[in-house]
């Protein structure tokens, strides 16, 4: 098989990249090594920034999630509550900067991705194996990989990893050139879904002696709600009872008070971490989305900073094949990470803003009280935190132009940096 670009990794990234370039009049092939139900079945991260919203809509992705709410679109917020103990204080993103954010899961971004690669007719091969990438210093790169029992080779011009954290396309990166950073936290997020209405219309992020809470919908009659956890906690340890009585203690009064339970649907835990590996390009391989760096889902960045790689992968191969300029491509890595560390920034703090962490004490909370209160006084503050909330711009602009007035610091040899 021959294509242009050879996509590793079928999930939002990868499928919105090759829905991408088909309307550029580039040709891809996506592998994935799930199946299709598997893909369209895992439970993700459901805010959307203002700018991944406008990605969508460009792209024609964007029909059922603007749909009335209550016809089963999107929902649109306008605003975030946090709370500290028993304060609350409500962040209005369109009065601080104009902008607001959707929430749409990503199982529904997903689902309308899949539709519409095959309206364009993209090859997709998924159930696929022992994924390789071969030449990548060369202009001749390829990918082998197993299918249905047989070995099979994609030769292309470019390869694209959009495989995940867990994916091998980072690690074809050679080891003395990656360099990766990581900060695991000691904590986990248990969720659970429910068949019940929300306590407020917009989400609500609790800080708690007791640990963090988190509030959140994905319609009007079902709900998703986490809460921090041990880091060695099991599902097996949280009945639904459990769960609900210590979600009632985190939350202000007013939210516990609204809180309807009911059986959960879902539940499951996930580790918090933040990782990022540089560079985020070798040869003919460009890395996007999970592959390159996993945040915390405190900020919900994850699937936003996927989009945001894509559509400057998506920039840079149109400006090569349009115009035979690899300006764009040359400087990809380094635009695409400083977007990411500015993302990796905004949900490590606000991680530490709302958890409790177990080797601290009364004066990292009085450090906590004193941020909520600064958020409360200052409306350049809260312009802040929508500002990144809402999603700092995709500076596709940079790729030919870099930022004037900011010199970009050399990559430390920080202790700490894991290679």
């Amino acid at each position: 098989m021959r294509t242009r670009v050879a996509i590793v990794g079928a999930g939002p990234a990868g499928s919105l990249l090759a829905h991408l370039l088909h309307g550029a009049g580039i040709d891809s092939v996506v592998l994935e090594r799930r199946s299709r139900a598997y893909v369209l079945g895992r439970v993700r991260a459901g805010v959307l920034e203002a700018g991944s919203v406008r990605v969508l809509r460009d792209a024609g992705l964007a029909g059922r999630m603007d749909a009335p709410t209550a016809d089963g679109g999107g929902d649109p917020h306008d605003g975030v509550g946090l709370s500290l103990d028993q304060g609350h204080l409500r962040i209005g993103f369109t009065e601080a900067v104009g902008r607001r954010v959707m929430l749409w899961g990503q199982t529904e971004v997903q689902h309308d991705l899949y539709d519409a690669l095959d309206a364009d007719g993209v090859t997709l091969l998924d159930e696929i194996d022992d994924v390789e990438l071969h030449d990548l210093t060369t202009d001749a790169p390829s990918v082998t990989f197993t299918r249905d029992g047989a070995t099979q080779r994609l030769d292309c011009d470019w390869i694209v990893g959009c495989d995940g954290s867990r994916g091998t396309s980072r690690l074809a990166i050679p080891e003395d050139l990656r360099r990766t950073y990581e900060r695991a936290y000691p904590f986990g997020w248990l969720g659970i879904l429910s068949e019940t209405p929300p306590v407020d219309d917009e989400l609500i992020y609790a800080s708690h002696e007791r640990g963090f809470a988190l509030c959140s919908m994905r319609h009007a009659m079902l709900s998703r709600y986490y809460l921090q956890c041990d880091d060695t906690d099991v599902v097996e340890d949280w009945s639904d009872d459990r769960f609900w009585t210590e979600l009632s203690e985190r939350l202000p009064d007013e939210a516990a008070a609204a809180l309807v339970t009911g059986p959960s649907v879902e539940k499951s835990i996930a580790p918090l971490r933040s990782f990022v590996s540089e560079p985020m390009r070798h040869g003919r391989l460009l890395l996007a989305g999970d592959a390159a760096h996993v945040v915390p889902p405190t900020g919900a960045k994850g699937l936003n900073l996927a989009i945001g790689d894509v559509v400057l992968v998506e920039a840079a191969l149109r400006r090569h094949y349009d115009d035979g300029d690899d300006e764009a491509l040359d400087r990809y890595s380094e635009t695409a990470l400083r977007r990411v560390w500015k993302a990796v920034r905004f949900s490590w703090w606000l991680t530490t803003l709302t958890h409790r962490f177990p080797d601290r004490d009364d004066f990292d909370r009085r450090i906590q009280a004193a941020e909520f209160h600064h958020l409360a006084t200052s409306p350049h503050a809260r312009a802040t935190f929508a500002d990144n909330y809402t999603g700092l711009p995709i500076p596709v602009d940079q790729l030919t132009t870099p930022p004037e007035h900011v010199t970009t610091p050399q990559t430390p040899t920080a202790t700490g940096a894991r290679a």
